[in-house]
């Protein structure tokens, strides 16, 4: 094995070796997914993007919402529950609350099980009557008519997604809430307030929308890391996508599927932070005039 990947060569020829590789699109063989890691990492990014849109979107969209309210209605009773719920997903450990969402849902209840899919929708997808499209359960099910096998995807993905989701929620929010309050005091408001504009249209059109830049900037990283793979969540409900395999080449010694996931999560966090950039202009206009 060391002549064979060159482990004696200096470390100059080793990592020239492997960038020319890496130019090549080679980037070497997996013993974990027992297929080149380029392939293995192309067949598993559906499913963990597959997760990432399910938790991502209502997080967002959720964290929006309540650290607005939080921060409209301070020191009431709406802006303490608000609270409450982000210090606790804030200070909740994901794969303990991962364990207890799976002990309950599942194990006592049977309702979510873990997994992408039953073994009956494993087999119907399998089969030659179901064309993957995109390779997300979901919308292929979708695609093809299937019903069954949609509303099956979508029971094992809600524990993953609420897990997930839940904790990014917490973060969101308690950072939409701060940036809310900081804009509600500023000198702009007043204005819009002094000229008669109804309270609703200040705080949506004036104080939300300049406090969204922090969300953007945050919920942008947290995009990043879902995609680079959620290990544990993905771990702890037997999903199979990036974060498992990465987890299962590490703990194999795997170096090629290992520094490969490496060079994947880098690309993914340098476009989603250009990403952040260009959408920078569209919530304040400073950014363009400057």
């Amino acid at each position: 094995m060391i002549e064979k990947y060159g482990l004696n060569d200096p470390f100059h020829e080793q990592y020239g070796h492997w960038i020319t590789n890496i130019l090549q699109g080679n980037l070497g063989w997996s013993e974990t997914a027992r297929m080149p890691v380029a392939e293995a990492l192309v067949s598993l990014f559906p499913a963990t993007l597959e997760l990432v849109l399910f938790a991502f979107v209502p997080g967002i969209l959720g964290a929006i919402w309540l650290g607005s309210r939080a921060g409209v209605h301070l020191n009431k009773p709406v802006d303490h529950g608000i609270r409450l719920f982000t210090v606790l997903g804030w200070s909740f450990p994901v794969f303990v609350f991962g364990l207890v969402m799976l002990m309950v849902f599942y194990g006592s209840l049977g309702w979510f099980p873990p997994g992408r899919l039953s073994q009956w929708a494993l087999v119907e997808v399998g089969g030659d009557g179901f064309r993957r499209w995109t390779g997300l359960n979901t919308v292929d099910a979708l695609l093809n008519g299937n019903l069954p096998v949609f509303l099956d995807a979508l029971r094992h993905l809600i524990l993953p997604v609420v897990s997930l989701s839940y904790v990014n929620l917490a973060s969101m929010t308690r950072i939409m809430r701060t940036s809310m309050l900081e804009s509600l005091r500023q000198d702009y408001v007043r204005t819009a307030r002094a000229k008669g504009l109804s309270e609703r249209v200040v705080q949506n059109r004036h104080a939300r929308r300049n406090a969204l830049l922090p969300v953007v900037t945050v919920a942008g990283m947290e995009v990043a890391a879902m995609l680079g793979g959620v290990v544990i969540t993905e771990t702890i409900f037997d999903y199979h996508g990036l974060g498992q395999f990465a987890a299962n080449a590490a703990a194999n010694l795997d170096f090629p599927a290992v520094l490969g996931f490496a060079l994947y999560f880098s690309l993914v966090l340098v476009a989603l932070n250009l990403v952040v950039d260009l959408l920078y202009p569209l919530f304040d206009p400073r950014v363009r005039l400057a």
